[in-house]
């Protein structure tokens, strides 16, 4: 194992190498994998695979850590992220870059926005302490509620937003004066390593560590006894593992997982002011994010016009390679996924579903690109009405009754969000009351802020983040009763 020499890269460039960060060093690995461009399927970057020793090691230095951070008042360690926000933004430009060359994104209107909102989260979390609560006072007796920190949280972070989803995390453990290891995904690793490598010439050694690797790292995090906490993001599935993993140590976990989300458009709508609203809000970031509009439910008597201008719209967005400034949608992200995708439009085309605009695939254009597929009213039992397809393709489905879309939208295993739109905001709310989602938006889409709480219902999440809910999911309730 050998260290290197912490250096200032600069602002808007950076090749590598990339290192681990364990203890307040950058560490390299005896082992490398690759990183793949996903608008070019190069490899053009490697990243260290970090060994079950490296885990461990920056498991201990978090342990160790933790009695010192912990043990500093709120405002040293307010000062402390304050800082590390100020040094991400001077490296902004650079991280965004990085971001769009192994995710994928546009440069400007999705990478900069997600470095931007990250460092703005990390700022906005600090500035919210979390006070003690007073449950009784009387003349002979006092009761507090404290919220302590509970040790180290291990974070295991998504490859389709890596930087605004670790960030997420990072703030609220490390503000409460909890300590972070951090596992990104293996196909987006090199933005987080790069803010991990950032962070350690800021913040105490140990207090936040980035590891990257293989799968296998996983369960050794998530099952790990001295990891007091998991916050993890990804899919449903690999969160039912994460969950069975952390059960053996009765650790505390939140889990943001998929969605299913739907959009009903009610009869009253003026459905074609709407139309860039519901197209971004299904296809932006090419359909890869889990309060996506995975379904998009419009009433019958407009249902041709809207299909129609929906398609309208969608043609006049140009996909391709993200820094290109006239790009609006990049690529899948991974092969796995694009191959997951590419499965969806072949049940689509063997069942004689309806495709209006997309559904063939360039297999001769370098990349992972698959243009923005349309299907007009598949049946309910559809694969693509049913499960999750994390892609750009959007079903569009008719409804004749509002209390069928309500009952259509709700059978389903997960509920993370939703979204009502209409001309009567009364008659909009009701109908978003009943949705059985964590969170839902009438009239808009994807309002996201620091004290709203984010989570799901059913198998789309367990726990919260942001909001008090969320920042106090990185705490311990401390009753303290005072006989005075």
């Amino acid at each position: 194992m050998s260290s290197v020499n912490k250096s200032t890269q600069p602002a808007t460039l950076f090749d590598g190498p990339y290192y681990l960060s364990i203890a307040g060093k950058l560490l390299a690995s005896k082992d490398s994998f690759d990183v793949v461009n996903p608008a070019t399927g190069k490899v053009f970057a490697k990243a260290p695979s970090g060994t079950a020793g490296q885990l461990e090691e920056a498991i201990t230095a978090a342990k160790t850590a933790f009695k010192a951070w912990s043990a500093l008042k709120y405002e040293e360690r307010q000062q402390y992220l304050n800082a590390y926000a100020d040094e991400l933004e001077k490296h902004r430009d650079q991280l965004a870059r990085l971001l769009t060359e192994e995710q994928g994104k546009p440069l400007t209107t999705m990478a900069e926005p997600e470095v931007d909102q990250s460092i703005s989260w990390i700022r906005q979390i600090a500035a919210r302490p979390i006070p003690v609560e007073i449950l009784e006072e009387t003349d002979d007796h006092l009761v507090e509620l404290h919220h302590t920190p509970l040790g180290v949280v291990g974070a295991i972070t998504p490859w389709n937003f890596p930087v605004l989803l670790a960030l997420w995390k990072v703030a609220p453990a490390l503000i409460a004066g909890n300590t972070m290891v951090i596992k990104p995904s293996p196909f987006t690793p090199l933005s987080t390593l790069r803010f991990g490598q950032i962070a350690q010439s800021v913040l105490p050694a140990g207090v936040l560590s980035v590891v990257s690797g293989g799968n296998e790292l996983g369960p050794q995090l998530t099952g790990h006894p001295d990891i007091a906490k998991i916050s993890f993001t990804g899919s449903t599935e690999t969160g039912k593992h994460v969950l069975r993993s952390a059960a053996g140590t009765i650790k505390r976990v939140t889990l943001e997982l998929g969605g299913n989300d739907a959009a009903i458009v009610l009869p009253d709508a003026d459905y074609r002011s709407i139309i860039p609203q519901l197209f971004w809000g299904a296809i932006g970031n090419s359909g890869q994010w889990c309060v996506g509009i995975k379904r998009l439910y419009v009433h019958r008597s407009f249902h041709r016009e809207f299909v129609e201008a929906f398609v309208d719209y969608a043609k006049q967005q140009k996909l391709g390679d993200g820094f290109d400034p006239t790009v609006a949608i990049g690529p899948v992200q991974n092969k796995m996924q694009f191959d997951k995708v590419k499965s969806f439009l072949d049940d689509i085309k063997a069942n004689g579903q309806k495709i209006v605009l997309g559904g063939d695939i360039d297999e001769s254009r370098p990349g992972y690109f698959i243009p923005v597929t349309v299907v007009d009213n598949p049946s309910e039992n559809a694969r693509i009405v049913q499960e999750e397809q994390f892609g750009p393709i959007v079903p569009i489905i008719v409804y004749d009754d509002v209390e069928d879309a309500i009952e259509r939208t709700n059978n389903s295993p997960f509920g993370l969000g939703g979204s009502v739109w209409g001309r009567d905001t009364k008659a909009a709310v009701a109908v978003a009351y009943r949705l059985e989602t964590g969170m839902v938006w009438v009239n808009e889409i994807h309002t996201l802020g620091v004290d709203f709480p984010f989570g799901g219902h059913k198998q789309s999440g367990l726990g919260t983040e942001h909001g008090n809910e969320g920042r106090q999911l990185f705490t311990n309730p401390k009753t303290v009763l005072i006989r005075k």
